[in-house]
């Protein structure tokens, strides 16, 4: 795949469909890599009209990895105590800066996760180079709203397995725990990709830094209020790590957001939910003409 350099580090990206089209930008969460985002899902969203982007985010697969910066103290920074190694902000500048490798100047943006979030700072921080934006399973960074529960933190807080079998066996158990109910997702999906995501890049302290900048960073919810691009919000009821709660006051913040709820899903992409989201999508670009 190829790699740009961006906002003083290299992304590796890949992308689909007609360059003519008009460009959409995917951008995966927190410890996520651009395989995150399934590729016959991508290839759909492609098949809308669009010239899909996806890429790793600093930190994680095979973009660049900050080790010199350290590794952060997470329980020090949630009471408060420390500071981020990077903040959502510079992860936002680096799509920017890969939106400028590629000679594009709008895209329609789509983030999960952590992805909703950086795409939340896009459009508040670039709001001249968004076309419209889709957050999915994300939250407005207010404290009031989409926190994890317990079995979803203590599996955010757990230490970095040590060997390749621990380290997809802990994966697996992750997944189960945020994956969704009623939608159909296989023992065999899970473990495939476990196993596709260490054998790409396995990189745990990446994600440790990603999550401090997730600690570290302001409530949005102010400030989307300024938001006026075409924009939707898309959530799983009976997601464990970013309470629904999140997505709905994402909504609620931003003037005119559409707002998608799906009952059964979890904090994942399962298939079943594929053309709901993909519709979401489309839709929402749509809307920006």
């Amino acid at each position: 795949m190829p790699r740009a350099r961006a906002n003083g580090v290299e992304l590796e990206y890949e992308t689909f469909g007609d360059p003519a089209d008009p460009p959409l930008l995917l951008v995966m969460g927190l410890g996520a890599q651009l395989i995150d985002w399934p590729t016959e899902f991508t290839r759909q969203i492609a098949a809308g009209g669009f010239h899909v982007i996806r890429f790793d985010n600093r930190d994680v697969g095979l973009s660049t990895w900050l080790d010199d910066l350290g590794v952060p103290d997470i329980a020090g920074l949630l009471i408060g105590n420390g500071t981020a190694p990077y903040s959502l902000a510079d992860i936002g500048d680096d799509a920017v800066g890969l939106l400028d490798a590629l000679g594009i100047d709008r895209a329609h943006i789509v983030g999960a996760s952590m992805g909703g979030m950086i795409v939340q700072r896009m459009v508040l921080d670039h709001p001249d180079r968004v076309l419209s934006m889709t957050s999915i399973m994300s939250t407005t960074g207010a404290p009031d709203v989409g926190q994890p529960n317990e079995v979803a933190m203590a599996m955010l807080l757990r230490p970095p397995a040590q060997d390749r079998d621990s380290a997809i066996e802990a994966m697996i158990a992750g997944f189960r725990i945020t994956a969704s109910t009623g939608f159909e997702v296989t023992d065999e999906e899970l473990r495939d990709r476990a196993v596709d995501g260490y054998d790409r890049a396995f990189h745990p302290a990446g994600g440790a830094r990603q999550l401090a900048a997730i600690i570290t960073t302001p409530d949005r919810t102010e400030a989307l209020g300024g938001v006026t691009v075409p924009t939707s919000v898309i959530h799983g009821d009976i997601d464990p790590l970013v309470d629904v709660s999140g997505g709905r006051a994402t909504a609620a913040a931003i003037p005119g957001a559409e707002l998608l709820v799906i009952p059964g899903m979890g904090h994942d992409l399962p298939t079943g939910a594929w053309p709901q989201i993909i519709d979401t999508v489309v839709r929402t670009a749509k809307r920006a003409g």
